[in-house]
């Protein structure tokens, strides 16, 4: 669904990103992990569009997404949960999720306010609280749900459990394999490599804006020396 090719980013003059390559297949949860630095928030706006590559590609369902704006590549199905949540304040809850609603391709597999309110109950409890005053763990969960409305073909997760206390990082991490479940297709940037590699298939490592190493999640998971080497503080 998903392949980098060669991207090169820069912020400005100061280069990011080096050739870095990978793949994301339909269905699959896929993991970005590497230490704070390593480049892999910059490797989510370079898909979005938000830090365009200088040099690469970046090809979705056989689509070069580089040179178009942000807007448009959510338009041709990406969808992206930033690591800053960016909810509307003075709206509700409902008003959030429904001001992202749009159809996509999905038919009767499409994400709905009813369907959403199923998989996310904490939200249909507090539909008619504004967010500005929903705890970081609501605002995520809300964040998540509202990117879902948008019926995306592909999530981009930019550290979902930054800043959430563990009893609100174990329920995100719920949804996350809930969605893994039901067929969604995930690109997981999450600083705990533990909690990512427990809900993905496959994982990528970056290194100062390389691509050091990629493997199976359980390989990963399984291998201290990597570890050590690449994901140790």
């Amino acid at each position: 669904m998903l392949s980098l090719e060669k991207i090169n980013t820069f912020y400005e003059d100061a280069q990011v990103l080096f050739d870095v390559s990978l793949e994301i297949r339909e269905g699959e949860v896929v993991a970005l992990l590497g230490r704070n630095g390593a480049g892999k928030t910059t490797t989510i706006r370079s898909i979005m569009g938000l830090t365009p590559p200088r040099a690469g590609r970046v090809m979705f369902k056989n689509e070069n997404l580089v040179g178009l704006p942000p807007y448009t590549i959510a338009n041709r199905g990406v969808g992206f949960v930033p690591d800053n949540r960016r909810i509307f304040p003075t709206l509700t809850v409902k008003q959030n999720l429904e001001i992202a609603r749009k159809g996509g391709n999905r038919g009767t597999d499409g994400w709905t306010l009813d369907r959403i309110y199923r998989h996310f109950p904490k939200l249909r409890e507090i539909h008619d609280r504004k967010g500005e005053v929903l705890s970081g763990g609501e605002q995520q969960m809300l964040t998540i749900a509202r990117t879902l409305m948008g019926n995306p073909d592909l999530v981009l997760l930019d550290e979902p459990t930054e800043g959430l206390a563990p009893i609100m990082v174990t329920e995100v991490m719920k949804i996350i394999r809930d969605l893994k479940e039901k067929g969604e297709t995930i690109l997981l940037v999450e600083q705990n490599s533990t909690l990512a590699l427990g809900v993905s298939q496959r994982a990528y490592i970056l290194e100062n804006g390389h691509v050091v190493h990629a493997g199976s999640a359980e390989e990963i998971a399984h291998d201290a020396e990597i570890k050590r080497r690449y994901l140790g503080i």
